[in-house]
């Protein structure tokens, strides 16, 4: 048995709260700097962060951030944009499906009709761009509008799907669910950031 001193000097996991402080800290340091150096350059290479250093560093940093907090808020955002990056075909589709029912959220998220592709990864930068160089309480609106509208794709989706793939269509409805859960905590965000409590 070793004894509670030596047991602490063996290496493990982080500190929950330290990894906790290490997220905000990191987060308020990228969108505060970004946002006081008002250079394209920075801005472009935080956009293509994911592109760079790679999901799980970003995830390492972020995920365990909770939701409606800066870092939380910053792991959605990027999450959502390397979706949009690696499948902009389902992505598109889901778009196609749900923008009809939900034409307040078109008008938030700001894709042209019909979308291409290139237009769902431009919305994904802008919206990147924006926690970096813009309003960022409306960078965060207009992703939960795109997640709620992608959210009503799959829930179209699965019904469509529901008699030749039943397993596919609850798997759909799931991830629905997730998006709408996902624009809801981008939501609080920005009313926290409003607010100056987003931290």
């Amino acid at each position: 048995m070793l004894d509670p001193q030596t047991a602490e000097q063996i290496p493990g996991s982080l500190d929950p709260a330290l990894r906790d402080e290490v997220a905000h800290t990191t987060a308020r340091a990228v969108v505060h700097r970004a946002r006081a150096a008002e250079d394209p350059e920075v801005v472009d290479r935080l956009v293509r962060l994911v592109e760079r250093e790679g999901l799980d560093v970003v995830a390492a940093l972020w995920s365990d951030a909770m939701p409606a907090s800066l870092p939380g808020a910053l792991w959605r955002l990027y999450v959502l944009r390397e979706w949009v990056r690696r499948d902009p075909r389902t992505v598109g589709l889901r778009y196609r499906l749900g923008v009809d029912a939900a034409p307040v959220h078109e008008v938030v998220a700001g894709v042209p009709r019909p979308p291409a592709p290139e237009d769902l990864r431009a919305l994904a930068d802008d919206v990147l761009s924006g926690v970096y160089a813009g309003d960022l309480a409306v960078a965060l609106e207009r992703a939960a509008s795109f997640c709620r509208i992608l959210a009503t794709g799959a829930a179209f989706d699965a019904d469509a799907r529901e008699v030749a793939d039943p397993d596919g269509a609850t798997r759909m409805t799931r991830g629905a669910a997730d998006l709408v859960r996902t624009a809801e905590e981008l939501e609080r965000a920005a009313t926290g950031w409003r607010a100056g409590t987003l931290d």
